[in-house]
């Protein structure tokens, strides 16, 4: 410890300062060598004086002047290696010849011969091992501080607790180095907290330039969320990256530590206020029942999972036909059962397979249902529309109709916005799923059949948000299919949360439509999540930006805008954020022979009359595009080259 601390005031100097002691160490060398070699050939010690002295300037004399020719001074001792050695043990082995030549070929009085050649041999294992222990000794040292030097600079907003325990949790942090704080709070600006200075946030351009700042922590988790969008709008336009730490109700109690930091999530853009649940609703139709959730493996299926779990059914069957995904969630809620009397069955199971639903539902007699499977990309439902349909809308029905015949009590689909004058299959599918379930509850009045929509939920499977993050990390560019497109969003769990509770306030055939705030433009959202990136967006005014948005054009199927209501009747409910819509529907006795047609259709995949039924059976659907299934494509190309071959 006390070499280590030394070594930082030794790699201070300035080069001529090294220069001198390396001088002075050498100096020392020969003197030191000199005496020993006396002692090695005589035995004893013996005084450095009359012509011992002479044996010892005149090492000193000709060592010294070699030392410098051969560029020993000129070398960096910490990065010293073989040549380094090298040029040592050539400039020592001049100096020997030289220096036995005057001693033990021609000879001095009273220096034994013998001195002449033990005291070079000597020079050469000093002088090779103080360079090797410059090496061992300044040289990691050096890399330390180059290493600490080089970390990135950051100031931590909020010079509260928080900001303090995550300056101290940084003091010996290899990632990054505080360099101070920013705070709202005037009266600080300009004091010195814990030895780091403390700005006004007004000022932190020019910061960024002069301490050369990468990114700023927001260390304030009980901000607001109106607050923490006014600072990270006054943070944008400072090309820096932000990292900030979850809420207080995230962190777990205790300090804070580095590994609480995390990259700004886009809700923290995006999100709302949110809203306390109701735990009354939470828990109606969950506490104590046995809940099935399909889909379960998906975004919105496996919180929903999480959320129930959390209030405590007697048993959560998990239906989804992905191995994969089942094998995930399953092993994520196995993990948090510890203390909890629930049991959880996965089930690798199609909503599609009526048999497979049937004897699912008829051994367990779920009291709730949650129906999430669905197929929900819209480019891959509009190229694979059969399926897309058969799994949204007879998928929808077989398992309603499970459920009604075992004795469900309730019944909720998770729709979505698209469903809304749908322009592609998989919007028309959903609101016909959701026209099923309205028709069906005026037959089975046993079970209450229910619909929640809402638009995008944040981090899906295929959401933007990711595949965003994921392009600026590779350097652009950030590729948007149209300037003018806007989206509704929300967190997934506050989606699922008043899903569930929407659904407890099901009376049967209910058409629920969570309130997503205002929509956001994409354009805008991408020049966000750059800019709080700590980069710039390349554009004709700023050709020398970092990332570029390109602009690739709408896909098949897909709306500028997205609605939530098809009327402007909605109707509010005890829940601030969830409103109920007036929709209409086809009557069950009419709608069961056109399912019965569509199913036909679709079992010999007749895309044209699909289509054609899907506008005739939902009310506003108008396709945007052509036909663009794969397979009606492909069959096209080869009758026309059959043909022009005949």
């Amino acid at each position: 410890m006390l070499l280590r601390n030394f070594a930082l005031p030794m790699l201070a100097l300035p080069r001529w300062a090294k220069r001198f002691v390396v001088l002075a160490v050498d100096t020392a060398l020969c003197v030191l060598t000199v005496w020993l070699a006396y002692y090695l050939r005589l035995g004893e010690f013996v005084a450095l004086s009359g012509n011992a002295l002479l044996a010892v300037v005149t090492a000193i004399g000709v060592a010294l002047p070699i030392f410098v020719v051969s560029g020993l001074y000129r070398a960096i001792f910490r990065y010293s290696g073989w040549p380094a050695l090298l040029a040592v043990a050539r400039a020592i082995g001049i100096y020997g010849l030289l220096y036995a030549s005057v001693f033990t070929a021609i000879g001095i009085q009273d220096v034994p011969r013998t001195v002449g050649i033990i005291q070079p041999i000597l020079l050469l294992l000093f002088v090779g091992a103080s360079r090797a222990l410059a090496r061992i000794w300044l040289g990691d040292q050096y890399q330390s501080i180059l290493k600490h030097a080089s970390r990135p600079k950051v100031l931590i907003y909020g010079a509260g607790r928080t900001g303090r325990q995550l300056a101290a949790a940084m003091n010996n942090s290899p990632e990054m180095q505080v360099a101070g704080y920013l705070d709202d709070d005037d009266r600080l600006h300009g004091h010195v907290l814990n030895g780091q200075p403390i700005y006004n946030p007004a000022d932190l351009a020019n910061l960024v330039t002069t301490l050369s700042i990468s990114d700023v922590l927001l260390a304030m988790p009980s901000l607001s969320r109106k607050r923490r969008n006014e600072i990270l709008s006054q943070i944008r336009s400072a090309r820096v990256a932000v990292r900030t730490l979850p809420s207080v109700t995230d962190l777990a109690q205790g300090k804070v530590s580095i590994s609480d930091l995390r990259e700004l999530d886009i809700d923290d853009l995006l999100g709302r206020e949110p809203v306390a649940p109701n735990h009354i609703l939470l828990a109606k139709n969950i506490v104590g029942k046995v809940v099935l959730v399909t889909g379960a493996g998906g975004s919105i299926g496996s919180e929903l999972c999480r959320q129930i779990l959390t209030v405590g059914p007697s048993k959560l069957l998990l239906i989804e036909q992905s191995e994969f995904a089942l094998y995930g969630i399953h092993q994520e809620i196995e993990e948090k059962l510890a203390g909890r009397e629930t049991v959880v069955v996965p089930l690798l199971a199609s909503v599609q397979d009526d048999d497979r639903m049937r004897e699912i539902m008829s051994t367990w007699h779920p009291d709730t249902v949650y129906h999430a499977a669905a197929y929900k990309h819209v480019p891959l439902v509009e190229h694979n529309p059969a399926e897309g349909v058969k799994n949204n809308v007879l998928g929808t029905l077989h398992t309603a109709q499970a459920a009604a015949e075992n004795g469900v009590s309730d019944f909720v689909l998770i729709s979505t916005d698209k469903a809304v004058r749908p322009t592609n299959i998989m919007g028309a599918s959903k609101r016909l799923a959701e026209m099923v379930l309205q028709a069906l509850a005026t037959t089975n009045p046993g079970t209450k059949f229910s619909m929640v929509r809402f638009g995008n939920v944040l981090g899906s499977s295929g959401s933007v948000v990711p595949k965003f993050r994921q392009q600026i990390r590779d350097g652009g560019p950030v590729t948007l299919t149209h300037p003018e497109i806007t989206r509704f969003f929300m967190t997934i769990p506050e989606a699922s949360q008043l899903v569930i509770q929407a659904g407890a306030m099901a009376k049967g055939g209910d058409v629920f439509v969570l309130d997503m705030g205002q929509s956001v433009k994409i354009m805008d959202l991408a020049r966000r999540m750059i800019e709080l990136s700590g980069l710039t967006v390349k554009d004709e005014q700023n050709p020398d930006g970092d990332i570029e948005i390109e602009i690739s054009g709408l896909r098949p199927g897909e709306k500028l805008y997205e609605e939530l209501l098809i009327g402007d009747n909605p109707k509010p409910t005890s829940h601030s954020r969830i409103m109920k819509a007036h929709e209409e529907f086809i009557p069950w006795a009419e709608l069961e022979d056109k399912l019965n047609a569509l199913e036909m259709a679709l079992n010999v995949n007749d895309v044209g009359v699909i289509r054609l039924m899907m506008e005739k059976l939902v009310t506003g659907y108008t396709p945007s595009d052509e036909i663009v299934d794969w397979v009606h494509l492909e069959q096209e190309a080869e009758a026309q080259a059959l043909g022009l071959a005949g």
